[in-house]
């Protein structure tokens, strides 16, 4: 029922939206990605930066039945409309901009095992209807979203993406953060991040109630004591960014430990920041199914890979690609003493190989500003 209302409350705002005088300098960039690795935020600060001469809007968290008319407005105004989800526009001649969050690695849409028939036909009708221009990064991104959402190949431009330009410059100082998050200097750490993917889709309890109580790679041998020692031995130091979901669950938010720390949203937008603008001072990234691997690829860094879960994963919803060993350019673990046995030697030559190799199959744009290649294009190209 509340599905059915929200939609009818978009369905008449859009409508209304459309008698708003439409401006060619206005751009509307919908954001449904917060602050972690959102194209549509670092694109907004890039235009705000180097393009003065539009008047741009960020809105978030997008959708929400929460804005006043002010804000529809704008959408209705706003020649360009960016979105980081579903593609959007509330008039036949506005263009929209979809970039998308993420090279996907994880089934979604027609291709996904947890998703209804009548819901992917929305979608596509969606797709079809509102996308004009669709960023792309590779001809392999094209494929794996084609799949899932059945985008013609005419709507794609390789272009790349906003939070690819974030990476390789922090914007916080990699002595700053472990400051900040550890309280340290330490000019010899070296620090990792923690970011699995959306575990909550799993329905397991079981799971939750792991994460819930602090176990947050959900292993059966976790200790917290034994990693924070193993860390510590190491000089290493862990950042642990989950999924908001996740985090809202957390009952052990603020960690003792020394070298284990939380990084919550709040940390980011007091600062103004997007999580890629501090990826760049990591030193190792550990995930699992998150399409955070190809971004990441592009530091050069280690990887680690939790697979405890991998089984119930595929069969749940299902990956794009496998065997999951085959594709991924890094260490697989699946329990915590797999992970401390590997902490001394993360990375080396094949992999490094590897890293490369999936690098050059994810990203053919391989640009120094993918957002002056994306302005350009919608500005002037398109």
């Amino acid at each position: 029922m509340k599905s059915f209302l929200f939609r009818c409350y978009m369905a008449l705002m859009k409508f209304l939206a459309r008698f708003t005088t439409m401006e060619d300098n206005e751009i509307v960039i919908l954001n449904g990605s917060g602050r972690s690795g959102s194209n549509g935020y670092l694109f907004y600060k890039y235009l705000q930066l180097n393009h003065p001469e539009y008047n741009v809007t960020l809105i978030e968290p997008w959708p929400s039945s929460h804005f006043g008319w002010k804000v529809w407005q704008k959408i209705g105004a706003a020649r360009y409309i960016i979105t980081t989800h579903q593609p959007f526009k509330v008039r036949k001649h506005q263009i929209n901009v979809q970039f998308w969050h993420g090279v996907p690695l994880k089934r979604m849409g027609i291709m996904a095992n947890n998703t209804k028939r009548r819901d992917n036909r929305r979608n596509e009708k969606l797709w079809h209807k509102y996308a004009d221009i669709v960023c792309s990064s590779s001809d392999l991104y094209e494929t794996l979203m084609s799949a899932c959402m059945a985008i013609e190949t005419t709507n794609y431009h390789k272009v790349g993406f906003p939070r690819l330009d974030a990476l390789k410059n922090p914007v916080i100082s990699k002595e700053q953060l472990l400051k900040d998050l550890f309280k340290v200097e330490d000019k010899d750490a070296q620090i990792g991040i923690y970011m699995p993917t959306f575990r909550y889709e799993l329905n397991d309890p079981k799971i939750m109630e792991r994460i819930k109580s602090g176990n947050f790679f959900a292993f059966d041998d976790f200790d917290i004591e034994k990693l924070n020692s193993a860390l510590k031995e190491r000089q290493q130091y862990l950042i642990v960014k989950l999924h908001p979901y996740e985090m809202r669950m957390f009952s052990n938010f603020k960690s003792k430990y020394s070298n284990i720390a939380f990084l919550n949203n709040d940390y980011l937008f007091d600062r103004d920041c997007d999580l890629y603008e501090l990826l760049g001072d990591t030193d190792f990234l550990i995930t699992d199914f998150s399409s955070i691997y190809f971004d990441y690829l592009h530091l050069n860094k280690p990887i680690v890979f939790v697979t405890n879960y991998l089984k119930q994963y595929e069969k749940t919803r299902g990956l794009l690609m496998g065997p999951y060993e085959d594709i991924i350019p890094g260490i697989n673990v699946n329990s915590q003493r797999d992970l401390i046995s590997n902490l001394d030697h993360l990375d080396n030559r094949q992999l490094r190989n590897l890293r490369l190799y999936w690098l050059n199959l994810t990203d053919q744009v391989n640009s120094d500003s993918y957002c002056d290649k994306i302005f350009d294009f919608m500005t002037k190209g398109y």
